[in-house]
């Protein structure tokens, strides 16, 4: 499985994990009283955003792996670095991107989403993923690289799904304006 269909597997981990973040994170929602009912919509529209991303990071290990190749410490912390900052913006554009397009968002609310949940979700993944891909780069096989970010990102995917749908965005001048 991790072999023979390393691609299906690593891109169905990622779709089925942040479906089950939205879960979690839409079950707290109806325990606290925010939510009144299990939003369907929601939690397909979150597994086609880890589909998705789970695509891009598939061949980003792959790539990583042949423009860095070894273990030593000082290629870790190059593959470390990149991976915050080249593919982690890129997968929270890209996360946006999906979610703009399925809830057929337009282009304002979208930059908005980018520009103020994007920061958010990219300040969070300085905090989780520098010592989660210390681990993932020097110990693991590429193979089994997706399959651990999507462990490690279980909660993230919760916190993302959070970030999405739960904070307000902060309307601008200008897109007010624009309405007028």
């Amino acid at each position: 499985m991790f072999n023979k269909h390393l691609f299906l597997t690593n891109v169905g981990i990622s779709l089925t994990l942040s479906g089950v973040g939205d879960i979690l994170q839409q079950h707290y929602e109806l325990l606290q009283g925010d939510q009144q009912k299990w939003n369907h919509t929601r939690t397909l529209h979150m597994s086609v955003t880890g589909m998705t991303v789970g695509i891009f990071c598939h061949h980003t290990y792959k790539l990583l792996d042949s423009f860095f190749p070894g273990r030593t410490l000082k290629t870790v912390l190059k593959k470390v670095l990149v991976d915050q900052l080249v593919t982690s913006p890129l997968c929270i554009t890209i996360f946006f991107v999906t979610l703009a397009c399925l809830e057929r968002s337009n282009v304002n609310t979208f930059v908005m989403q980018l520009k103020q949940k994007g920061w958010r979700l990219y300040v969070a993944d300085w905090v989780v993923w520098p010592p989660a891909q210390i681990i993932n780069f020097y110990f693991l096989p590429t193979r089994f690289r997706v399959l651990y970010d999507n462990t490690i990102s279980l909660g993230y995917d919760v916190y993302t799904s959070y970030v999405a749908h739960e904070i307000p965005l902060e309307v601008e001048a200008e897109v007010c304006e624009n309405t007028e």
